[in-house]
C-alpha cells in the first residue's frame, strides 16, 4: 500500500479498533489474573508472542540477527518490557482497570518530560508544557482519590511505575544503537528476552495457577496471537502507511474505551474523579502530540503500542 500523508477513513477506523483491542486487553488481564499469576501469565504472552513474530519474520524475509555491537541496547529492551509488564499486570491484579489505564497511558507524560531533558530538540513548548501539565493534574487526581474500596494504592503506583517502563523503551530506542536495528528486531529483543526473564521471575511472585478455566485459556491465547502477535505487527503496518504521530494521536482514546469497559464489563464503580483525571489525562496527550517534524515522527514511532 503506498504511504498516506495524514489518517484518511480506513486509518481512522483501524486505529479505532486497534484502540479498542488494547482497551478490552486490559479487562482481559485483569479476568486472566483470577486463573493465572500476573507474572506468569505475562511470561507466557511474551513467549507465544516471539514464536508469532519468529514466524512471521521468517516468512517475510526479515532477517533475525544478533550483531554483538546491538546486544548491551538489546537486552536493556527485554529488561524494560519485562519490567513494564510485571508492573501492569501486577497493577491489574490490585487495582481496576480504569485508574490502571489512566495511570499507563500517562505514559506520554512521562516520556515528554524525560525527553525534555535528555533528548536534544525535545524541549517542551508552551502548548506541550500546558499538556503536561493538565496530564500530570489527572495522575494526580487519581493517585489522591481513594474511594470505592476497589483499588489499592500499590496498584495505581505500579501502573505508573509500568508507565515509566514504557517511556524507557521509547528513550532506550532513541539513545542507543539499537535504533539502527529494523522495528520487527526491537520487537524481537523485547518479547524474547522479557520472556526469559518473566518466567524465571514469576515462582517468587506465588502459584503459577489459580485454578484457570476455559476461559482463562481462551483470554491467554488472545494476549498471545491477538495482541503479542499480530497486535504488535499491525501497529508496524500503521506506521509503514500513515504518519506516526497521527497514529499516536489515537493512543488518547485506549484509557477512554477501558474505562468504559471496566464500568460495563466488570462493573467498576466510576467517580467524578476517575472522568476528571481521565479527562485531563486525554486532552494533555492530545496538546502533547501536536507537534511537527521528524522529532515528533521518532518519538511517536518509538513509543509502541501495549
Amino acid at each position: 500500500m503506498e504511504r498516506k500523508t495524514s489518517i484518511d477513513a480506513a486509518g481512522a477506523v483501524m486505529l479505532v479498533g486497534f484502540a479498542i483491542v488494547l482497551a478490552f486487553n486490559q479487562v482481559v488481564v485483569k479476568l486472566g489474573n483470577t486463573g493465572f499469576q500476573p507474572v506468569f501469565m505475562a511470561g507466557i504472552r511474551s513467549a507465544g508472542g516471539v514464536i508469532i513474530l519468529t514466524i512471521w519474520m521468517i516468512a517475510r524475509g526479515v532477517p533475525i540477527r544478533f550483531p554483538r555491537v546491538y546486544t548491551a541496547s538489546g537486552l536493556l529492551l527485554g529488561l524494560l518490557f519485562a519490567f513494564e509488564f510485571i508492573c501492569l499486570f501486577w497493577a491489574l491484579d490490585h487495582t481496576t482497570v480504569a485508574r490502571a489505564s489512566i495511570l499507563f497511558y500517562s505514559m506520554p507524560v512521562i516520556l515528554s518530560l524525560s525527553a525534555h531533558f535528555l533528548l536534544p530538540g525535545e524541549r517542551l513548548t508552551p502548548m506541550r508544557g500546558l499538556g503536561l501539565g493538565l496530564a500530570l493534574a489527572g495522575v494526580a487526581l487519581v493517585l489522591a482519590d481513594r474511594n470505592g474500596g476497589q483499588a489499592s494504592l500499590l496498584g495505581d503506583l505500579a501502573a505508573l511505575a509500568g508507565a515509566c517502563g514504557w517511556a524507557g523503551i521509547a528513550l532506550t530506542v532513541r539513545l542507543t544503537r539499537v535504533s539502527e536495528q529494523v522495528p520487527e528486531m526491537q520487537l524481537w529483543w523485547q518479547l524474547s528476552v522479557s520472556a526469559v526473564i518473566l518466567l524465571a521471575l514469576a515462582p517468587f511472585f506465588g502459584p503459577l495457577t489459580r485454578d484457570p478455566g476455559f476461559w482463562h485459556f481462551a483470554g491467554l491465547s488472545f494476549q498471545i496471537v491477538v495482541v503479542a502477535g499480530f497486535g504488535f505487527l499491525f501497529w508496524l503496518f500503521l506506521l509503514k502507511i500513515y504518519p506516526a504521530s497521527g497514529v499516536a494521536s489515537f493512543s488518547f482514546l485506549s484509557p477512554v474505551i477501558s474505562v468504559l469497559l471496566g464500568w460495563l464489563l466488570l462493573g467498576e464503580q466510576i467517580g467524578p474523579q476517575v472522568f476528571g483525571a481521565l479527562l485531563l489525562v486525554a486532552v494533555g496527550i492530545v496538546l502533547i502530540n501536536r507537534r511537527g517534524g521528524k522529532a515528533r515522527h521518532r518519538q511517536a514511532e518509538q513509543a509502541g503500542p501495549v
